[in-house]
């Protein structure tokens, strides 16, 4: 089942993409980076591959129309990291209200600066974020709270990605929590290179299908 949605929190209303195939074994939450949106060809080929596995996706949009234009021109609020946190915990809490959703593990996927919020979100939901995953992630963007975490993460970063590959591995120090760092042999920043994206969410799906997985619930997925 594919459904827009109109997410309405406190403060903000955010647009957003469900997909929920039947009998779901979690849920995974994007979660964006610098310049991005829900319609990123990246993340949405990502989330297609998810849900062959039987991962249901939401995608949705951070910030509004206005503060997107406001965006592209000053660049503030991708690294508005406080915010973008409060977004996403507006989210999760949410899902939790959702009938149809609120008995789905979480599961969050972060790419570039969404990754520190994906992290800061989970240290305060740790109770609805069972795991995450960060995708050429700004994940030191979370700062020293990242002592802090304890939902199991694995941070995938091409090989051909020097600057966020040693951010990355500084992070990885730091972890208290179950982790992993995988880095994709032949890829840049954006996993571009053929192939590359595809290893991108192989590597996602067994992370979510390994910490998501839950005894099955009456009424699971339909």
């Amino acid at each position: 089942m594919h459904r827009p949605l109109s997410i309405e929190l406190a403060d903000v209303r955010l647009i957003g993409d469900l997909l929920l195939p039947e009998r779901a074994l979690g849920l995974v939450v994007f979660v964006h980076g610098s310049g991005s949106s829900r319609l990123s060809p990246r993340n949405q080929q990502v989330a297609r591959y998810l849900n062959e596995q039987r991962l249901a996706t939401l995608l949705f949009d951070l910030l509004t129309g206005s503060e997107e234009r406001i965006d592209r021109i000053t660049c503030e609020l991708r690294f508005d990291i406080p915010l973008l946190t409060q977004r996403l915990v507006g989210v999760l809490d949410w899902i939790a209200a959702e009938p149809e959703l609120s008995f789905l593990p979480v599961g969050l996927f972060g790419a570039s600066t969404g990754a520190a919020a994906a992290i800061l979100s989970a240290i305060e939901r740790p109770e609805r974020v069972k795991a995450i995953v960060s995708r050429g992630g700004r994940t030191d963007l979370a700062g020293g709270k990242v002592q802090l975490l304890n939902v199991p993460i694995l941070q995938i970063v091409g090989a051909r990605d020097p600057l966020t590959l040693g951010l990355n591995r500084k992070v990885s120090q730091e972890l208290a929590c179950e982790q992993r760092l995988n880095v994709v042999p032949g890829a840049t920043h954006l996993f571009e290179e053929p192939g590359t994206l595809q290893e991108v969410a192989r590597l996602a799906a067994q992370w979510f299908e390994q910490h998501l997985h839950e005894p099955s619930q009456p009424g699971a997925g339909r």
